[in-house]
């Protein structure tokens, strides 16, 4: 039986739509072919390698994810049974949250890989999600209405020919991109466009307080210049281009790229490595065939693809599981307050007044 759904909080949808952000999801691929790229604002469906037809016996899972955990999701589905059974819609992240507070329940969806602040918010306004049978056990209580499917971290990378040409330091900390010195060196994500900018201001706010936090970001900003990106993969692409020296972005973006060869290297922030989850839910359209179905392929996605998740993003988030010591970072911190779309949108506030 399901059970009574709660009052929708309109408030919550009312500040997503008012605010009118493009946040994309927290990067894509380094070579700009992201799902959740800024320039993908409408939602473009990736089908499993047969096809799948949207249909009766085809779940369709709507995604905020970049194309490293797409590629394991359908590598994993296809893996274990599910190909042709289901179909890949990708979103921008807030394209998405919006749609979910909106709709609620009769969302066209029957499963989410989605960021879990708005999992949350979607849980707290319409009760919408069953409890998932998923048998790996995470290493701290999560909702019973989702599992987390990975951990995107970010990171601060530099350009080895460029620094070096430039004659520049390598930057130690968040902060440090604040120096004169860099002026016109750097690119840094924008939270009205890519919610990989949150991790940056989380660690500023939790390391030197809001107010600190603020003159830190007015300086950076005002060192971006034109490098202030909409995407979260826009600073590693500039970077690479070699149109900016040092960038903040997602870490698992700069370790696959300097392993590939490329003239990267990254640093691990003194502030700390701060981390957004995607999780995995089941939206409740009853004990259907088609909802089992969704259930099935939820389990499939946690208990049998996490292996191949860890090799891009190195968080462990169940029992048993050891990601690559090489790739751990050394410093993972979760901030103060529990991220929620309101933090967002105050966070989001904060950086528009440094600008």
């Amino acid at each position: 039986m399901k059970k009574a759904k709660c009052k929708p909080l309109f408030s919550i949808t009312a500040a997503i739509l008012a605010a009118g952000m493009v946040l994309t999801g927290c990067g894509g691929s380094s070579s700009g072919s992201s799902a959740s790229s800024s320039a993908d604002t409408q939602a473009k469906e990736q089908s499993s390698a047969d096809s799948a037809s949207s249909d009766a016996d085809s779940v369709v899972i709507y995604c905020n994810s970049d194309d490293e955990a797409l590629e394991v999701i359908k590598k994993t589905l296809d893996a274990n049974g599910f190909e042709g059974k289901y179909t890949i819609s990708t979103f921008g992240t807030s394209e998405l949250g919006g749609k979910m507070l909106a709709e609620g329940e009769n969302l066209e969806a029957d499963l989410l890989c989605m960021s879990s602040f708005y999992i949350d918010s979607a849980q707290e306004q319409y009760n919408m999600f069953q409890d998932l049978n998923v048998e790996s056990q995470p290493l701290q209580d999560w909702p019973t209405y989702y599992r987390p499917m990975l951990a995107n971290q970010g990171a601060l990378f530099y350009n080895t020919e460029e620094l070096e040409a430039e004659g520049l330091d390598v930057p130690t900390s968040i902060k440090d991109l604040a120096k004169d010195e860099y002026a016109g060196k750097i690119s840094v994500p924008d939270i009205t466009g890519s919610s990989t900018a949150w991790l940056m201001i989380q660690a500023l706010i939790d390391a030197y307080g809001e107010d600190e936090a603020k003159d830190i970001l007015t300086a950076i900003y005002k060192n971006a210049g034109d490098n202030l990106e909409d995407a979260g993969s826009g600073p590693i692409k500039k970077v690479l281009a070699g149109e900016a020296v040092i960038g903040f972005g997602l870490r698992h973006q700069a370790v696959k790229d300097k392993a590939d060869g490329e003239p990267i290297d990254y640093v691990d922030p003194s502030e700390g490595d701060f981390s957004l989850t995607e999780g995995v839910a089941v939206i409740d359209h009853g004990d259907d065939a088609k909802t089992q179905l969704a259930q099935d392929i939820a389990s499939c996605i946690i208990d049998k693809g996490r292996t191949d998740m860890l090799s891009y993003y190195p968080v462990a988030l169940y029992e048993g599981e050891e990601p690559d010591s090489e790739y751990v970072a050394p410093n993972a911190k979760t901030f103060s307050e529990p991220l929620t779309v309101d933090l967002l949108q105050k966070h989001t506030d904060l950086s528009e007044s440094c600008k």
